[in-house]
């Protein structure tokens, strides 16, 4: 619209004008499946018990594979994939396969312990680099390429890029007796479901 020799500029889509905003829009409201799906979310974040059963349901490789989630302080975070028969290849080493896929899922249970349940999070991006063969237990040293909390807390969508160094682990756990077997590089795409709500999608 032109009034007075001045030009209003035509209104935008926020979400392209800054990054991380949410679109304004009417929200659905929260069915009780969508209360459900946080509050297992969350759940599952919380517990390897509740990890476990749900990765038995929905992650069934996950659930197979063994791996489990291991905060060692308010800001380390590592997976632990078992040398377990599933794992392992026909000469006894780890599968490079179960080293591949459980960088995923390594990745993404990183993420969720940020975000929770109010967010959903997908692999857009993985690269993984073989150095050696593992012949015992890995562990997955992850490291984020930025702020995550930051990130969530200017809220809206976004990518989140992360380090895994994969180690074996040599006797007892918690030795110190490790090497490097492989390296890993992710990019996950983060989203808040109550985005997807101001598009009129379900969150589930």
């Amino acid at each position: 619209m032109t009034t007075a020799g001045t030009t209003t500029p035509a209104r935008t889509d926020p979400l392209k004008d800054e990054p991380g905003a949410i679109a304004a829009g009417p929200r659905r409201k929260k069915t009780l499946a969508d209360r459900l799906d946080i509050f297992g979310s969350r759940l599952s974040t919380k517990s390897n018990f509740w990890h476990r059963l749900f990765s038995m349901i929905w992650l069934p490789y996950a659930f197979r594979s063994g791996i489990r989630m291991k905060r060692l302080d308010a800001n380390t975070f590592s997976a632990i994939l078992p040398f377990k028969r599933i794992n392992r290849n026909w000469y006894n080493a780890m599968a490079g396969a179960a080293l591949l896929a459980n960088s995923e899922i390594a990745g993404g249970m990183y993420l969720f312990s940020f975000c929770g349940g109010e967010y959903t999070v997908v692999c857009k991006e993985l690269t993984y680099k073989f150095l050696r063969p593992c012949h015992g237990p890995a562990l997955y040293k992850i490291v984020p390429q930025g702020d995550v909390a930051a990130m969530i807390a200017a809220g809206g969508e976004f990518n989140a890029a992360l380090d895994l160094d994969v180690v074996q682990q040599f006797g007892k756990a918690g030795s110190g007796k490790e090497r490097r077997v492989g390296r890993c590089s992710a990019v996950f795409h983060v989203t808040p479901k109550v985005h997807q709500q101001s598009k009129g999608r379900a969150i589930r």
